[in-house]
């Protein structure tokens, strides 16, 4: 089944400067579109926080953008100013984004359609026109989102967040081969030296249920993260480092234990 992505929207980017004019802002690859790939990245502030992330789609004539839909004015006014005289219009689109899980049929008519980049068993995600079929995000995608691990826009903390902290690098959200783009240097720096204290992982009760918001998680007499998405027993954590393996994490009262996703590397646990 396709299920209609209404919290996201669609940008676009046209003209001849479009990739080399991402490709100095953004933490990935913007050379490494193709029609049949996409690209997830994100825009950080210059001390290489989190402002936004999002998709990119090389829909030939254009760059397609799927972002947070309360994002897309911001971007669109914090990304012009870097325009100067470089040759590319930024614009807010009707398009509507579609996903689908694997295997699932893709959109009849989509203006792109491409595998979902981050981890295998992400499933697919399309740009469709305004007046293409498709129903409000289901649970079903929330639940195969909190399975993988996999952070959507309400997991992260705008001018809070690092790249890293939200997995970006080991969900392919990060290139260490680009130059330099806006808050590259923060970025490398804890890549490089290790300095990653804390991540967010996927998480699950042993009895009981996620509260609606909030949520923190205790180690001890420790708190050591907090509850983000979450359904059910399910959950996305931001979790310190020095707690990932401790036998005694509670969330409510409620015994909480990591689950480790397949994209996440074993000598990194």
């Amino acid at each position: 089944m396709n299920h209609s992505l209404s919290h996201r929207a669609v940008l676009s980017f046209i003209g001849a400067d479009r990739t080399s004019f991402l490709q100095g802002l953004i933490t990935n690859d913007a050379h490494a579109l193709t029609p049949a790939t996409s690209v997830w990245s994100a825009l950080l502030t210059p001390q290489g926080r989190w402002l936004s992330e999002f998709f990119l789609y090389d829909a030939s004539d254009c760059i397609l953008m799927d972002c947070a839909d309360d994002h897309a004015d911001m971007l669109v006014k914090r990304l012009s100013r870097f325009r100067l005289r470089a040759d590319v219009q930024i614009e807010k689109t009707d398009l509507r984004v579609i996903t689908g899980a694997v295997g699932s049929p893709a959109p009849s008519a989509p203006v792109a359609t491409v595998p979902d980049p981050r981890c295998d068993g992400a499933g697919w995600r399309a740009i469709v026109p305004a007046s293409e079929e498709g129903g409000e995000m289901p649970e079903e995608f929330l639940e195969r989102r909190l399975t993988l691990g996999l952070p959507d826009v309400m997991d992260f903390e705008s001018e809070q967040t690092l790249a890293l902290e939200a997995d970006m690098d080991l969900l392919h959200g990060v290139s260490w081969k680009k130059g330099c783009y806006m808050g590259q240097e923060l970025t490398a720096r804890t890549h490089y030296r290790g300095l990653v204290k804390r991540r967010l992982l996927p998480v699950v009760l042993s009895d009981g249920t996620f509260p609606d918001e909030g949520g923190t998680i205790i180690a001890g007499e420790r708190e050591v993260g907090d509850i983000r998405s979450r359904s059910g027993n399910r959950a996305l954590a931001m979790l310190r480092r020095d707690a990932w393996s401790s036998p005694e994490l509670t969330c409510n009262g409620q015994p909480l234990s990591v689950v480790w996703p397949a994209w996440f590397p074993p000598e990194m646990r």
